[in-house]
């Protein structure tokens, strides 16, 4: 397959709001051992995309400087020793970088197939949160059937997600999110109780339950001590991101009188080898789900690439529900 030498992309011209991103020309990538170059289709937006526009979320040594952390398209090269994957093949993909842009190159073992029964834009939606909550709901935090599960942010990405898979595997799921609609969606997700955290407290609501064995917290700051306050006895708190701030004063003698757990990871500076394994169980155990429509990703909006200002803008907002995805080609 003859290839293109450059390539559209949205680069981050200097730290700043959505309107530093630019439309620009870049060399096509040229996979290197063990990776695959990928002729997109879609790619999603995210969360860290908007922080490392901020300045606030660098990528890792050797990863592209553009945005970018998961998209879906076709396989079109293979770097030295890939075996599994062939051209031509359609894939999703977590990526270290670089997927708003026509190519992108990125590790074989980060790739998945497309399930049964979804398209390219569906599964565009797929690897940055589906490996976020599967590694820290069910890897990290032990998840188990009967157990209580919060999840705040329950109707963005991360949070249609988490509910559907506690779900489908037998917790019984609470979350939070901020008005009446979004509440909603939360329940006809699977959650049994969904919290309205703009008129109700999640903590006296989870204390009357018995208290959550594992909480999914994404927004930090002063939800820290709450939820701690919300955990049952040896309770699992873990923490991924700290829209509020990660600082915040906190009794440690709870944690300790309570035998409580506090974790956390963030899934981009993580080893190749640790993003495979987690690559592996979804695969196994998750995708066959997504294949059967057990589960589904929750679908937003869509913008051209080179609307990707706009689409930050919206997810900034916090007006969406679900997957915001840029069509690429």
């Amino acid at each position: 397959m003859t290839l293109p030498s450059t390539m559209r992309a949205v680069e981050i011209s200097e730290p700043g709001g959505p309107e530093v991103l630019r439309p620009t020309e870049r060399p096509v990538p040229v996979p290197r051992a063990g990776e695959v170059l990928i002729r997109l289709a879609y790619a999603g937006v995210n969360r860290p995309d908007a922080l490392q526009r901020a300045g606030s979320y660098a990528p890792p040594p050797q990863a592209s400087d553009l945005p970018g952390l998961e998209g879906a398209g076709e396989v079109v090269a293979l770097g030295e020793g890939v075996s599994g994957l062939r051209v031509g093949d359609p894939v999703c993909a977590l990526l270290p970088g670089g997927g708003y842009a026509d190519y992108v190159a990125t590790p074989a073992a980060h790739a998945l197939p497309v399930p049964d029964g979804l398209g390219l834009k569906e599964a565009a939606c797929l690897p940055e949160t589906f490996f976020t909550v599967w590694s820290n709901v069910f890897m990290r935090g032990g998840l188990k059937a009967g157990e209580r599960f919060l999840v705040h942010g329950g109707s963005s990405g991360i949070g249609t997600t988490a509910i559907q898979l506690a779900s489908v595997f037998g917790a019984r799921v609470f979350a939070t999110a901020g008005n009446p609609t979004k509440c909603a969606v939360c329940r006809d997700l699977g959650a049994e109780r969904a919290i309205n955290y703009a008129s109700e407290d999640f903590v006296e609501i989870l204390r009357a339950e018995g208290g959550a064995d594992l909480i999914l917290d994404m927004v930090g700051g002063d939800y820290l001590p709450r939820n701690v306050r919300a955990l049952a006895d040896d309770g699992r708190l873990v923490q991924i991101a700290f829209l509020q701030g990660p600082k915040v004063a906190l009794n440690f003698a709870q944690v300790m009188m309570r035998r409580l757990t506090i974790t956390g990871s963030t899934l981009r500076p993580q080893s190749d080898l640790a993003k495979a394994r987690i690559a592996d169980e979804l695969r196994g155990r998750v995708w066959p789900l997504l294949a059967s429509g057990r589960i589904a990703p929750v679908m937003d909006s869509e913008f051209d690439l080179t609307q990707a200002a706009l689409a930050h803008a919206r997810m900034e907002q916090s007006a969406h529900v679900g997957k915001i995805v840029l069509k690429i080609a």
